[in-house]
């Protein structure tokens, strides 16, 4: 008689889950990981080439108009740095999700990092100035961050295993030994990429250059020019003041021995000017007062500089401009375009200029260096391109620039307006405080100022002494306060007879206009 043995089925053991914090962690240091290595990579290619910087490139690309508005008028000068830590968060919580997805499977979590490293490595490519090499970086974000998290989701694994001898244990030290090297290694290719996207060869470029002599000197700045003394800003604003808005995540880094301006398009003779090319011509200095479109009523983005430069008016004439060609289409180095009208530029009467220097130093940085166009009375977006490389004479039909591509103006002339800096809105001041601030015109001059509390009658406030009719204009109201809460308003009139409007609209498409005011209580 032969006996049958039934096989018992064996359970597979359950394979072991991460744990939620070692998930998140895994996830979290991988993306750290994967952005590191393509900033470090970047360093050595090209600024634009970092993964972290050309997404944020794209997103300000992509932002609507209320939302860049609301950026700018929000957080000023530090947009970018907000838009940048946004960034980080929204990546790092994206690292987390990859991991909580992950906790059975490295699956999930590697699809995440292969999409958000195609999505990297479209944004790169996609920038204006992306060459072939480029695709390394995003290449090698892609590669460190699943390489890290694939060898950490391992460990991870492991050190939840059982076994016997202590091996979970080592397992464990391994997970914290490997993730600490990951944080440590991230840490040191994100500040190494930063030291190379730094401006070290083009501010030692810069240095070099020492002082920038006028050939032709501005006149002395004359006595009563402003009223710093009673709260209104300085005359002439230090070039570390000087506001700055642009869509730069990275400032564009151009040595002055490299810098090249190609002139083309509906000319006579092309041209391409060098560094030498410029600072042999004519140097004129003058000051000029620029106000930027995003400017709010009231707001801080104006600031008036002595600039040192070549007149446009005298290369334009030299190349021959084309009869049709009605702009003057400019490229910075970064790829960012701006429309001019040609007729501005070939005016002699607006002195337009390749400025090279501002209050007698080379340009800083972020304010153009080593080369910057300048045209008075049209506000930056249309005129100011900043570290410019190629110049093109074309029409309006023809191309179409990076705002007005956005739905920005096509001219935007810069508008009679003023503002009041003192008191400050809810001041509390003295009875005889002054009533100071600044108006302007560029290319029109303020003809007068009035002012006005508790929206009783107009009184004639006091200018300063005019500079010339490109630069802002103080003006001062002085009296005897009576105790309690005030409300004062200002508005200004230029040169041909124009009073700034009281209907308030916003800076976008062509600049802001109301009247200023501000609240404050008299003691």
């Amino acid at each position: 008689m032969t006996s049958t043995r039934l096989a018992v089925p064996v359970t597979p053991a359950p394979v072991p889950r991460l744990s939620l914090a070692v998930a998140a962690l895994v996830g979290l240091l991988s993306m750290a990981a994967g952005l590191a290595t393509g900033h470090l990579v970047g360093g050595f290619i090209s600024p634009t080439a970092s993964p972290f910087l050309a997404v944020g490139g794209s997103a300000i690309d992509l932002t609507p108009l209320w939302l860049k508005d609301f950026a700018v008028r929000t957080f000023g000068s530090d947009d970018k740095v907000v838009l940048l830590s946004g960034m980080a968060v929204v990546i790092g919580l994206a690292g987390v999700v990859a991991g909580l997805l992950s906790r059975r499977s490295r699956t999930p979590g590697l699809v995440l990092i292969l999409v958000l490293g195609v999505v990297a490595g479209i944004a790169v490519l996609c920038r204006p100035t992306a060459g072939p090499l480029d695709v390394l970086a995003p290449l090698a974000a892609l590669l460190a961050g699943a390489g890290v998290f694939a060898t950490l989701h391992r460990l991870g694994r492991l050190s939840r295993q059982p076994a016997a001898g202590g091996a979970t244990e080592v397992s464990r030290r391994r997970l914290l030994v490997g993730s600490a090297a990951v944080a440590a290694g991230a840490a040191v290719a994100a500040t190494g990429g930063q030291l190379l996207t730094g401006r070290g060869a083009v501010e030692a470029s810069r240095q070099t250059l020492g002082r920038i002599v006028p050939t032709v000197p501005a006149p002395p700045i004359p006595r009563g020019a402003d009223f710093a003394a009673d709260g209104s800003p300085s005359f002439i604003t230090p070039n570390r003041d000087f506001y700055r808005v642009d869509v730069n995540l990275v400032l564009p880094q151009l040595r002055a021995e490299d810098w090249r301006l190609r002139i083309h398009g509906m000319v006579d003779r092309e041209v391409t000017l060098t560094w030498s090319d410029l600072t042999s011509r004519s140097l004129v200095e003058r000051p000029v007062t620029m106000t930027c479109v995003s400017n709010e009523l009231g707001g801080p983005y104006i600031s008036t500089s002595h600039f040192t430069g070549v007149l446009l008016a005298d290369i334009l004439h030299e190349v021959g401009v084309r009869r049709g060609a009605d702009q003057v289409f400019t490229t910075s180095v970064d790829g960012w375009t701006c429309g001019t009208p040609t007729a501005t530029l070939t005016d002699p009467g607006r002195q337009a200029m390749l400025v090279i220097g501002m209050n007698r130093e080379p340009l800083p940085i972020e304010h153009g260096f080593p080369v910057r166009m300048l045209v008075p009375g049209l506000y930056g977006f249309v005129s100011g391109t900043k570290w410019i490389t190629d110049m093109e004479l074309t029409t309006f039909d023809a191309r179409r620039a990076y705002w007005l591509q956005r739905g920005w103006g096509q001219r935007a002339p810069i508008k009679t307006m003023s503002r009041i800096d003192s008191p400050r809105p809810f001041a509390r001041v003295s009875p005889d405080t002054p009533i100071t601030g600044v108006a302007w015109a560029q290319t029109r001059g303020i003809e007068s100022v009035e002012v006005r509390l508790d929206h009783g009658e107009w009184r004639p406030a006091e200018l300063s002494t005019e500079v010339n009719v490109d630069t802002w204009r103080m003006f001062r109201l002085r009296g005897r306060w009576a105790p309690g809460a005030h409300v004062v308003e200002v508005r200004a009139t230029d040169r041909t007879g124009y009073t700034q409007t009281v209907d308030r609209v916003a800076p976008i498409p062509d600049g802001a206009s109301g009247w200023d005011s501000a609240r404050f209580t008299v003691l």
